[in-house]
């Protein structure tokens, strides 16, 4: 049954009174996902909180904490004559040190956008004399794809498929996250995410860090009824794992897309931009598979890893400054002409301020 724009009003409206209710001391909520960043610009979210809730962004945007190391590897490997690189759309324009994706696309290398991993199968097949290498960029949401994908390859025996892999699991991220100076009061934690891992994974935050979190959900309600549930939370003393998002995200997770990572892949430390070296949070091709991983197997000469100077991701994706108090903000970076990977993403926080603002509008 559709629900009326007045009942949809009725129903925000209700848990903005309760969280101005609730509300007796200024808090950090962090939204960990990209997406609900984007979400909550959109909806004005923050137009019905209280003055005294901050929403500040983490580190929930792949695109923007996968390394420049990893940029420079994989720009090197576009140099190559005999090398094929596929990618998701939103990694071509995201600078490394010297130069993007996009800027060796324009110089002719042959770099090709997929809408999924299985795509590189096909383009394998039909470019027997190249190595095609995958740019396997994301969090547990898409890491079980690129392993289905090199599953796919080994069943039907494709020898010049290979993937270059950044993926990352978020709960040591967070762990990372809270062992820091940063003050959280609480956690909006991803839905998409979750929906793989379920809650389990999520329990340190309140056993370790008395943190409370909530899993939540992307429509405008969701991400309201979560707030609330946060600030139910601590205006309750308490420090809980919560899941909103139950429609979709259930509690057990996705147990056979967490089988196929870990039949193809293994965890080993990785390096997050703003956040350094995190201690397994970083997945790779495993022994089995590991003809198909191309560190393993392409050499390849990677330039001396530059940061862009002046730029603040780093301290964005922590949550220690929001993306206006960075002196290139809207000046020297913008959408059309990036220098840090926030301002890239769809999903990335500078990118959403740029887009939407970043004032509060009476209601």
């Amino acid at each position: 049954m559709m629900t009326s724009s007045k009942d949809l009003k009725r129903t925000a409206n209700f848990f903005s009174r309760e969280i101005s209710r609730l509300v007796d001391r200024p808090l950090r909520l962090m939204e960990v996902c990209g997406t609900h960043t984007v979400a909550i610009f959109k909806s004005g979210i923050r137009q019905l909180l209280p003055l005294e809730v901050e929403l500040v962004s983490g580190p929930g945007c792949p695109v923007c904490v996968t390394s420049n190391a990893y940029l420079d590897t994989a720009i090197a490997y576009s140099r190559q004559d005999d090398v094929i690189i596929t990618t998701f759309g939103d990694m071509l324009r995201v600078p490394g040190s010297s130069s993007s994706l996009s800027v060796q696309k324009a110089k002719g290398a042959d770099i090709r956008i997929v809408y999924s991993p299985l795509e590189s199968l096909d383009i394998a097949a039909a470019n027997t004399t190249k190595k095609v290498i995958f740019l396997a960029v994301g969090f547990e949401t898409t890491a079980p794809t690129a392993a289905a994908t090199v599953l796919a390859a080994a069943d039907a025996g494709v020898d010049n498929f290979y993937v270059l892999s950044a993926h990352k699991l978020v709960p040591p991220a967070l762990r990372a996250l809270c062992s820091n100076d940063v003050h959280l009061d609480g956690l909006l934690l991803p839905g998409h995410v979750s929906a793989i891992i379920g809650e389990m994974p999520y329990q340190f935050l309140a056993g370790d860090f008395a943190v409370p979190a909530v899993i939540a959900g992307f429509e405008a309600l969701d991400i309201l009824q979560a707030v609330y549930m946060l600030v139910k939370q601590i205006a309750a003393g308490k420090a809980e794992i919560e899941n909103q998002y139950r429609r979709i995200a259930r509690s057990e997770g996705n147990p056979d897309a967490c089988m196929v990572m870990k039949q193809v892949y293994e965890v080993e430390d990785t390096v997050w931009r703003g956040l350094g070296v995190i201690s397994g949070s970083g997945l790779r091709v495993n022994g089995k598979y590991r003809r198909f991983d191309a560190t393993s197997n392409l050499t390849v000469e990677v330039e001396p890893t530059v940061e862009p100077c002046g730029c603040l991701c780093g301290e964005v994706l922590r949550g220690v400054v929001k993306p206006v108090d960075c002196s290139l903000f809207g000046e020297a970076c913008r959408p059309e002409q990036p220098i840090g990977s926030c301002m890239v993403s769809l999903e990335g926080a500078c990118a959403a301020w740029y887009r939407y603002g970043s004032g509060r509008w009476p209601i």
